[in-house]
């Protein structure tokens, strides 16, 4: 216990020491984040902020000994990932650039033989996935990779969301006693708060593709160390709640750019943080809002993890209608999206007719 806190003490006081160093170099280097009529900030603002909480997980990473632990692929994953960050950081590479180079760390990961082999459903049995593995494997890799990229687009919200789904994962592994996922979150959490400091708002700097596209690499990689080789459907779902934030802003991004056929890679300012500041509340505001939400799903997640199977199937319906109508209210898709809205409408006032019929 005494080296998990001197670990995470490392780590979050080395982002603190390096994090205005960091800042200096974005500007002398000319990494920096311009404003235009799509993002929210109004002023030139250093984007290489990714870096000071990649040198606190290496900080932490020797403090803890991780170097003689056989991590050694998480480690080169990492190390790509981090070359793309700082590459689309200072050149702004293409889209098809950034997911080859994320593809390529997660062809590392399942090469060390990181993968889902295996998935029990309930009432059905137990299905060896065989070659499906690798593509499933990689495509979680890939889908968390990015939900944290797209919803960094306010200061403080892609590293507090970070931060809480880190926390999450890190009390789960702790409860289950598995140490590796413990010291490798509390290791990436002691950095990200430490960078919070500057970046929660008014953000001092931003921390890029490079924090952004590295921290859901990390969340992508813990979880799927808590989900290796075999696993059940349910505790499949455990991970993909503990990211509800990230995980529905992504999809409803993809099912809007569908809807108004723009390329699912489109920037746009229709995000959930986007549609919170244009219906009135404060960029402060928006960013604890969120945060609440992204606490209420990891309550959820750890009820889940321990509930009958129907207990899981109920608060799988909970959340779900949840955020369809979160989605529906804030006009998320389009304003005129709203199906369980009108379902919602038609049916009670329907009732209603009929009751004021009846009454006379």
């Amino acid at each position: 216990m005494k080296t998990l806190l001197l670990t995470s003490f490392i780590s979050f006081l080395t982002v603190l020491l390096v994090t205005p160093f960091v800042i200096k170099l974005a500007i002398l280097i000319g990494v920096t984040d311009k404003p235009d009529k799509r993002k929210v900030h109004q002023k030139v603002m250093p984007r290489l902020g990714g870096l000071a909480i990649v040198i606190g997980v290496v900080a932490g990473y020797f403090t803890a000994g991780l170097q003689y632990q056989a991590v050694s692929g998480i480690t080169l994953g990492g190390i790509i990932i981090v070359i793309v960050g700082l590459l689309d950081d200072k050149l702004t590479i293409s889209p098809k650039m950034k997911l080859l180079g994320q593809l390529l760390a997660a062809l590392v990961i399942v090469g060390t033989g990181l993968t889902i082999d295996f998935i029990s459903i309930p009432f059905v049995g137990k299905f060896d996935l065989g070659i499906w593995a690798y593509p499933i494997t990689i495509f979680w890799i890939l889908a968390i990779t990015n939900a944290i990229n797209l919803i960094d687009g306010l200061d403080g919200l892609a590293g507090g969301i970070s931060a809480i789904v880190i926390s999450t994962i890190a009390i789960m592994a702790g409860l289950n006693g598995n140490m590796m996922i413990l010291t490798l979150s509390l290791i990436v959490l002691s950095s990200t708060i430490g960078f919070l400091f500057f970046n929660f708002h008014p953000a001092k700097i931003f921390m890029g593709d490079t924090g952004a596209l590295f921290l859901g690499y990390c969340i992508s990689v813990l979880s799927l160390l808590g989900l290796y080789k075999s696993v059940t459907l349910f505790s499949f779902v455990v991970p993909i709640i503990i990211l509800g934030v990230p995980v529905f802003d992504t999809t409803f991004a993809i099912i809007r750019r569908l809807a108004n056929k723009q390329p699912i890679s489109a920037p746009d300012k229709g995000h959930l943080h986007h549609r919170l500041l244009q219906l009135g509340l404060s960029h402060r505001n928006t960013v604890l809002l969120i945060y609440g939400l992204s606490i209420i799903f990891s309550f959820a997640a750890a009820i889940f993890s321990s509930t009958t199977v129907w207990g899981a199937i109920a608060i799988t319906a909970g959340l779900l209608v949840l955020l369809e109508l979160i989605a529906e209210l804030i006009g998320l898709v389009h304003y005129k999206y709203r199906p369980l809205l009108f379902i919602w409408k038609k049916v009670f006032n329907s009732n209603s007719t009929q009751q004021i019929k009846i009454e006379k």
